[in-house]
Protein backbone atom coordinates (compact mmCIF):
# COMPACT_ATOMS: atom_id res chain seq x y z
CA UNK A 1 0.00 0.00 0.00
CA UNK A 2 1.37 3.38 -1.06
CA UNK A 3 0.66 6.86 0.20
CA UNK A 4 -0.88 7.91 -3.11
CA UNK A 5 -3.43 5.13 -2.66
CA UNK A 6 -4.71 6.70 0.56
CA UNK A 7 -7.87 8.74 0.08
CA UNK A 8 -9.42 8.85 3.54
CA UNK A 9 -8.97 8.19 7.25
CA UNK A 10 -9.52 4.46 6.90
CA UNK A 11 -6.84 4.12 4.22
CA UNK A 12 -4.30 5.89 6.45
CA UNK A 13 -5.29 3.71 9.38
CA UNK A 14 -4.74 0.53 7.36
CA UNK A 15 -1.36 1.76 6.14
CA UNK A 16 -0.29 2.64 9.68
CA UNK A 17 -1.42 -0.76 10.94
CA UNK A 18 0.80 -2.47 8.37
CA UNK A 19 3.82 -0.40 9.36
CA UNK A 20 3.60 -0.21 13.15
CA UNK A 21 4.21 -2.94 15.72
CA UNK A 22 0.77 -3.70 17.14
CA UNK A 23 1.46 -2.33 20.67
CA UNK A 24 2.14 1.11 19.16
CA UNK A 25 -0.71 0.91 16.65
CA UNK A 26 -3.11 -0.03 19.44
CA UNK A 27 -1.81 2.81 21.60
CA UNK A 28 -3.01 5.23 18.89
CA UNK A 29 -6.13 3.29 17.98
CA UNK A 30 -7.27 2.27 21.45
CA UNK A 31 -9.47 3.95 24.01
CA UNK A 32 -10.81 3.38 27.52
CA UNK A 33 -12.79 0.41 28.84
CA UNK A 34 -15.18 -0.92 26.17
CA UNK A 35 -14.32 1.95 23.78
CA UNK A 36 -17.98 2.97 23.53
CA UNK A 37 -17.26 6.70 23.55
CA UNK A 38 -14.53 6.24 20.94
CA UNK A 39 -17.05 4.71 18.52
CA UNK A 40 -19.80 7.18 19.33
CA UNK A 41 -17.54 10.17 18.63
CA UNK A 42 -17.74 9.46 14.90
CA UNK A 43 -21.22 7.92 14.94
CA UNK A 44 -22.61 11.16 16.41
CA UNK A 45 -22.06 12.91 13.08
CA UNK A 46 -24.11 10.26 11.28
CA UNK A 47 -27.27 11.29 13.12
CA UNK A 48 -27.07 14.75 11.55
CA UNK A 49 -27.93 15.54 7.93
CA UNK A 50 -26.68 18.44 5.84
CA UNK A 51 -29.33 20.50 4.01
CA UNK A 52 -27.63 22.21 1.05
CA UNK A 53 -28.79 25.31 -0.74
CA UNK A 54 -28.34 25.51 -4.52
CA UNK A 55 -27.97 28.28 -7.09
CA UNK A 56 -26.06 30.51 -4.66
CA UNK A 57 -23.39 31.58 -7.12
CA UNK A 58 -20.49 30.09 -5.16
CA UNK A 59 -17.17 30.79 -6.89
CA UNK A 60 -14.21 31.21 -4.62
CA UNK A 61 -14.46 29.73 -1.14
CA UNK A 62 -12.93 31.37 1.93
CA UNK A 63 -12.51 28.71 4.62
CA UNK A 64 -10.34 30.81 6.93
CA UNK A 65 -11.28 31.37 10.57
CA UNK A 66 -9.86 33.28 13.53
CA UNK A 67 -9.72 31.67 16.96
CA UNK A 68 -8.15 33.13 20.08
CA UNK A 69 -6.34 35.73 18.00
CA UNK A 70 -4.93 33.12 15.62
CA UNK A 71 -5.83 33.19 11.93
CA UNK A 72 -6.18 29.73 10.40
CA UNK A 73 -6.32 29.27 6.64
CA UNK A 74 -8.67 26.32 7.16
CA UNK A 75 -11.09 25.60 10.03
CA UNK A 76 -9.26 22.53 11.34
CA UNK A 77 -6.09 22.26 13.41
CA UNK A 78 -3.76 19.50 14.59
CA UNK A 79 -4.59 18.86 18.23
CA UNK A 80 -1.61 18.37 20.55
CA UNK A 81 -0.91 14.68 21.14
CA UNK A 82 1.76 12.85 23.10
CA UNK A 83 4.73 10.66 22.14
CA UNK A 84 4.66 11.33 18.40
CA UNK A 85 8.20 10.12 17.70
CA UNK A 86 7.08 6.64 18.69
CA UNK A 87 4.83 6.64 15.65
CA UNK A 88 7.40 8.01 13.20
CA UNK A 89 10.93 9.25 13.76
CA UNK A 90 10.00 12.74 12.46
CA UNK A 91 7.33 13.13 15.14
CA UNK A 92 6.23 16.67 15.93
CA UNK A 93 8.69 18.04 13.38
CA UNK A 94 6.56 16.55 10.61
CA UNK A 95 3.32 17.89 12.07
CA UNK A 96 4.77 21.38 12.64
CA UNK A 97 6.04 21.58 9.06
CA UNK A 98 2.76 20.30 7.61
CA UNK A 99 0.68 22.72 9.70
CA UNK A 100 2.90 25.60 8.55
CA UNK A 101 2.45 24.59 4.91
CA UNK A 102 -1.34 24.62 5.24
CA UNK A 103 -1.49 27.75 7.39
CA UNK A 104 -3.21 26.11 10.30
CA UNK A 105 -2.61 25.66 14.02
CA UNK A 106 -0.95 22.78 15.77
CA UNK A 107 -0.07 22.03 19.35
CA UNK A 108 2.90 20.70 21.28
CA UNK A 109 2.12 18.50 24.26
CA UNK A 110 3.79 18.41 27.66
CA UNK A 111 4.48 14.81 26.65
CA UNK A 112 5.79 15.90 23.26
CA UNK A 113 9.01 14.39 21.92
CA UNK A 114 10.28 17.62 20.34
CA UNK A 115 10.92 20.78 22.33
CA UNK A 116 8.65 23.81 22.22
CA UNK A 117 11.55 25.87 20.98
CA UNK A 118 12.37 23.59 18.06
CA UNK A 119 8.74 23.30 17.02
CA UNK A 120 8.50 27.10 17.08
CA UNK A 121 11.51 27.38 14.77
CA UNK A 122 9.88 24.98 12.31
CA UNK A 123 6.49 26.70 12.37
CA UNK A 124 6.12 30.37 13.26
CA UNK A 125 2.38 30.27 12.62
CA UNK A 126 -0.47 29.58 15.07
CA UNK A 127 0.70 27.26 17.84
CA UNK A 128 -0.61 26.19 21.23
CA UNK A 129 1.12 24.56 24.16
CA UNK A 130 -0.90 21.84 25.86
CA UNK A 131 0.02 21.11 29.43
CA UNK A 132 -1.21 19.30 32.53
CA UNK A 133 -1.70 20.63 36.03
CA UNK A 134 1.03 19.37 38.36
CA UNK A 135 1.10 19.07 42.12
CA UNK A 136 4.25 21.19 41.97
CA UNK A 137 2.87 24.69 41.38
CA UNK A 138 6.37 25.95 40.69
CA UNK A 139 6.62 23.48 37.81
CA UNK A 140 3.35 24.81 36.38
CA UNK A 141 4.68 28.38 36.48
CA UNK A 142 8.00 27.27 35.00
CA UNK A 143 6.27 25.56 32.07
CA UNK A 144 4.18 28.65 31.33
CA UNK A 145 7.25 30.88 31.50
CA UNK A 146 9.09 28.62 29.08
CA UNK A 147 6.16 28.69 26.66
CA UNK A 148 5.99 32.47 26.76
CA UNK A 149 9.72 32.75 26.14
CA UNK A 150 9.37 30.42 23.14
CA UNK A 151 6.77 32.73 21.62
CA UNK A 152 3.66 30.67 22.30
CA UNK A 153 0.53 32.84 22.35
CA UNK A 154 -2.10 30.28 23.40
CA UNK A 155 -1.97 28.05 26.47
CA UNK A 156 -4.17 24.96 26.43
CA UNK A 157 -4.74 23.26 29.78
CA UNK A 158 -6.08 19.70 29.57
CA UNK A 159 -8.63 19.26 32.35
CA UNK A 160 -10.00 15.75 31.73
CA UNK A 161 -6.82 13.83 32.57
CA UNK A 162 -6.22 14.17 36.29
CA UNK A 163 -5.66 10.42 36.15
CA UNK A 164 -5.07 8.05 33.25
CA UNK A 165 -7.94 6.21 31.56
CA UNK A 166 -8.30 2.42 31.65
CA UNK A 167 -6.76 1.52 28.29
CA UNK A 168 -7.01 -2.23 28.21
CA UNK A 169 -5.38 -2.68 24.80
CA UNK A 170 -2.14 -1.31 26.30
CA UNK A 171 -2.44 -3.69 29.25
CA UNK A 172 -2.77 -6.68 26.96
CA UNK A 173 0.48 -5.88 25.12
CA UNK A 174 2.35 -4.47 28.10
CA UNK A 175 2.77 -1.15 26.30
CA UNK A 176 4.37 1.46 28.54
CA UNK A 177 6.99 4.20 28.44
CA UNK A 178 9.69 3.09 29.13
CA UNK A 179 8.87 -0.13 27.26
CA UNK A 180 7.87 -3.04 29.49
CA UNK A 181 6.44 -5.33 26.87
CA UNK A 182 5.16 -8.83 27.51
CA UNK A 183 6.09 -11.72 25.23
CA UNK A 184 3.21 -11.05 22.85
CA UNK A 185 4.23 -7.41 22.55
CA UNK A 186 7.89 -8.24 21.96
CA UNK A 187 6.89 -10.67 19.20
CA UNK A 188 4.94 -7.94 17.41
CA UNK A 189 8.02 -5.70 17.39
CA UNK A 190 10.07 -8.56 15.98
CA UNK A 191 7.80 -9.01 12.97
CA UNK A 192 7.88 -5.27 12.12
CA UNK A 193 11.67 -4.72 12.01
CA UNK A 194 11.53 -1.59 9.82
CA UNK A 195 10.01 0.38 12.71
CA UNK A 196 12.76 -0.80 15.07
CA UNK A 197 15.49 0.09 12.56
CA UNK A 198 14.15 3.64 12.22
CA UNK A 199 13.76 3.96 15.97
CA UNK A 200 17.36 3.01 16.80
CA UNK A 201 18.95 4.86 13.86
CA UNK A 202 17.67 8.24 14.99
CA UNK A 203 18.19 10.32 18.10
CA UNK A 204 17.25 8.84 21.48
CA UNK A 205 13.65 9.12 22.62
CA UNK A 206 13.14 12.24 24.78
CA UNK A 207 10.41 14.22 26.48
CA UNK A 208 12.04 17.68 26.27
CA UNK A 209 9.28 19.53 28.14
CA UNK A 210 9.65 17.22 31.14
CA UNK A 211 13.21 15.91 31.04
CA UNK A 212 14.30 18.13 33.92
CA UNK A 213 11.46 16.76 36.03
CA UNK A 214 10.82 13.17 34.88
CA UNK A 215 13.76 10.77 34.52
CA UNK A 216 12.76 8.50 31.65
CA UNK A 217 16.24 7.33 30.74
CA UNK A 218 16.74 5.08 33.74
CA UNK A 219 13.10 4.15 34.04
CA UNK A 220 12.69 6.11 37.24
CA UNK A 221 9.31 7.35 36.09
CA UNK A 222 6.86 5.82 33.64
CA UNK A 223 4.13 7.67 31.79
CA UNK A 224 1.49 5.95 33.93
CA UNK A 225 3.30 6.96 37.11
CA UNK A 226 3.61 10.50 35.75
CA UNK A 227 -0.19 10.71 35.63
CA UNK A 228 -0.74 9.11 39.03
CA UNK A 229 2.12 10.73 40.97
CA UNK A 230 2.87 14.14 39.42
CA UNK A 231 -0.54 15.38 38.28
CA UNK A 232 -2.86 16.93 40.84
CA UNK A 233 -6.34 15.36 41.01
CA UNK A 234 -7.41 18.10 43.43
CA UNK A 235 -7.11 20.76 40.71
CA UNK A 236 -9.93 23.27 41.21
CA UNK A 237 -11.46 26.23 39.41
CA UNK A 238 -9.58 28.54 41.78
CA UNK A 239 -6.28 26.93 40.73
CA UNK A 240 -7.08 27.42 37.05
CA UNK A 241 -8.25 30.99 37.60
CA UNK A 242 -4.87 31.76 39.14
CA UNK A 243 -3.11 30.28 36.11
CA UNK A 244 -5.27 32.29 33.72
CA UNK A 245 -4.31 35.48 35.51
CA UNK A 246 -0.64 34.50 35.66
CA UNK A 247 -0.53 33.77 31.91
CA UNK A 248 -2.26 37.02 31.01
CA UNK A 249 -3.17 36.04 27.46
CA UNK A 250 -5.13 33.57 25.38
CA UNK A 251 -5.98 30.63 27.66
CA UNK A 252 -7.97 27.60 26.59
CA UNK A 253 -9.42 24.65 28.54
CA UNK A 254 -9.42 21.32 26.70
CA UNK A 255 -11.78 18.63 27.94
CA UNK A 256 -14.93 20.61 28.73
CA UNK A 257 -18.19 18.75 28.14
CA UNK A 258 -20.85 20.26 30.41
CA UNK A 259 -22.61 23.60 30.02
CA UNK A 260 -21.90 24.38 33.67
CA UNK A 261 -18.14 24.00 33.10
CA UNK A 262 -18.30 26.09 29.94
CA UNK A 263 -19.91 28.91 31.91
CA UNK A 264 -17.29 28.64 34.65
CA UNK A 265 -14.54 28.87 32.03
CA UNK A 266 -16.00 32.19 30.89
CA UNK A 267 -16.28 33.44 34.47
CA UNK A 268 -12.60 32.86 35.28
CA UNK A 269 -11.40 34.64 32.13
CA UNK A 270 -10.64 31.81 29.70
CA UNK A 271 -10.77 32.89 26.07
CA UNK A 272 -11.40 29.44 24.58
CA UNK A 273 -12.69 25.95 25.34
CA UNK A 274 -12.31 22.70 23.45
CA UNK A 275 -15.24 20.34 23.86
CA UNK A 276 -13.50 16.99 24.08
CA UNK A 277 -13.61 13.58 25.72
CA UNK A 278 -9.94 12.92 24.90
CA UNK A 279 -10.83 10.74 21.93
CA UNK A 280 -12.67 8.32 24.21
CA UNK A 281 -9.44 7.56 26.04
CA UNK A 282 -10.48 8.74 29.51
CA UNK A 283 -14.07 8.26 30.74
CA UNK A 284 -15.84 5.65 28.66
CA UNK A 285 -19.55 6.32 28.30
CA UNK A 286 -19.09 10.09 28.40
CA UNK A 287 -21.04 12.36 26.08
CA UNK A 288 -19.59 13.19 22.68
CA UNK A 289 -18.38 16.70 21.93
CA UNK A 290 -20.57 17.00 18.84
CA UNK A 291 -23.70 16.03 20.80
CA UNK A 292 -22.92 18.73 23.37
CA UNK A 293 -21.88 21.41 20.90
CA UNK A 294 -25.19 23.14 20.21
CA UNK A 295 -26.15 23.39 23.89
CA UNK A 296 -22.82 24.91 24.86
CA UNK A 297 -22.69 27.33 21.91
CA UNK A 298 -26.17 28.52 22.86
CA UNK A 299 -25.00 29.11 26.43
CA UNK A 300 -21.59 30.76 25.94
CA UNK A 301 -20.80 30.99 22.23
CA UNK A 302 -21.05 34.77 22.19
CA UNK A 303 -18.52 35.13 25.05
CA UNK A 304 -15.81 32.56 24.36
CA UNK A 305 -14.29 30.70 21.42
CA UNK A 306 -15.88 27.24 21.31
CA UNK A 307 -13.95 24.49 19.54
CA UNK A 308 -14.37 20.73 19.52
CA UNK A 309 -12.54 17.52 18.70
CA UNK A 310 -13.26 13.81 18.68
CA UNK A 311 -14.13 11.39 15.90
CA UNK A 312 -13.61 13.84 13.02
CA UNK A 313 -12.80 11.86 9.88
CA UNK A 314 -14.38 13.84 7.03
CA UNK A 315 -14.78 17.35 5.74
CA UNK A 316 -18.54 16.96 6.14
CA UNK A 317 -18.01 16.30 9.85
CA UNK A 318 -16.23 19.65 10.05
CA UNK A 319 -19.07 21.41 8.18
CA UNK A 320 -21.61 20.01 10.64
CA UNK A 321 -19.59 21.22 13.63
CA UNK A 322 -19.11 24.66 12.11
CA UNK A 323 -22.83 24.86 11.34
CA UNK A 324 -23.57 24.31 15.04
CA UNK A 325 -21.26 27.16 15.99
CA UNK A 326 -17.82 25.65 16.52
CA UNK A 327 -15.12 28.16 15.58
CA UNK A 328 -12.62 25.45 14.61
CA UNK A 329 -12.31 21.69 14.80
CA UNK A 330 -9.41 19.67 16.18
CA UNK A 331 -7.94 16.60 14.47
CA UNK A 332 -6.17 13.83 16.37
CA UNK A 333 -6.04 10.30 15.01
CA UNK A 334 -6.89 11.83 11.62
CA UNK A 335 -3.28 13.06 11.32
CA UNK A 336 -1.58 10.53 13.62
CA UNK A 337 -2.24 7.56 11.36
CA UNK A 338 -0.82 9.39 8.31
CA UNK A 339 2.16 10.44 10.43
CA UNK A 340 2.78 6.82 11.38
CA UNK A 341 2.31 5.68 7.80
CA UNK A 342 4.56 8.18 6.02
CA UNK A 343 5.86 10.98 8.24
CA UNK A 344 5.52 14.56 7.02
CA UNK A 345 4.35 13.48 3.56
CA UNK A 346 1.52 11.54 5.19
CA UNK A 347 0.37 14.45 7.35
CA UNK A 348 0.48 16.79 4.34
CA UNK A 349 -1.59 14.42 2.23
CA UNK A 350 -4.16 14.05 5.01
CA UNK A 351 -4.47 17.82 5.46
CA UNK A 352 -4.73 18.34 1.70
CA UNK A 353 -7.53 15.77 1.46
CA UNK A 354 -9.33 17.48 4.35
CA UNK A 355 -8.87 20.90 2.73
CA UNK A 356 -10.30 19.66 -0.55
CA UNK A 357 -13.23 17.96 1.20
CA UNK A 358 -14.13 21.11 3.14
CA UNK A 359 -13.88 23.30 0.04
CA UNK A 360 -15.96 20.90 -2.04
CA UNK A 361 -18.51 20.53 0.74
CA UNK A 362 -18.90 24.29 1.16
CA UNK A 363 -19.50 24.70 -2.57
CA UNK A 364 -22.12 21.94 -2.53
CA UNK A 365 -23.74 23.55 0.52
CA UNK A 366 -23.94 26.89 -1.30
CA UNK A 367 -21.59 28.65 1.13
CA UNK A 368 -18.66 30.82 0.08
CA UNK A 369 -17.44 31.52 3.64
CA UNK A 370 -17.52 29.70 6.98
CA UNK A 371 -19.82 32.26 8.60
CA UNK A 372 -22.54 31.31 6.10
CA UNK A 373 -22.82 27.86 7.71
CA UNK A 374 -25.68 27.88 10.24
CA UNK A 375 -28.06 25.53 12.03
CA UNK A 376 -30.50 26.07 9.16
CA UNK A 377 -28.19 23.83 7.12
CA UNK A 378 -28.76 20.87 9.49
CA UNK A 379 -31.49 18.42 10.41
CA UNK A 380 -31.15 15.75 13.09
CA UNK A 381 -32.64 12.29 12.70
Amino acid sequence: MRLKDCYNFHDFRRMAKRRLPSPIFNYIDGAADDEVTYRRNTAAFEGCDLVPNVLRGVGDVDMSVTVMGQRLAMPVYCSPTALQRLFHHQGERAVAAAAAKFGTMFGVSSLGTVSLEEARRICDGPQVYQFYFHKDRGLNREMMARAKQAGIEVMMLTVDSITGGNRERDKRTGFAIPFKLNLAGITQFAIKPSWAVNYVRHEPFRLPQLENHVDMGRGAMSISRYFTEMLDPSMSWDDVAEMVQHWGGQFCLKGVISVEDAKRAVEIGCTGIVLSNHGGRQLDGSRTAFDQLDEIVQAVGDRIYVMMDGGVQRGTHVLKALSLGAKAVGLGRYYLFPLAAAGQAGVERALELMRVEIERGMKLMGCSSVDELTKENLRFR
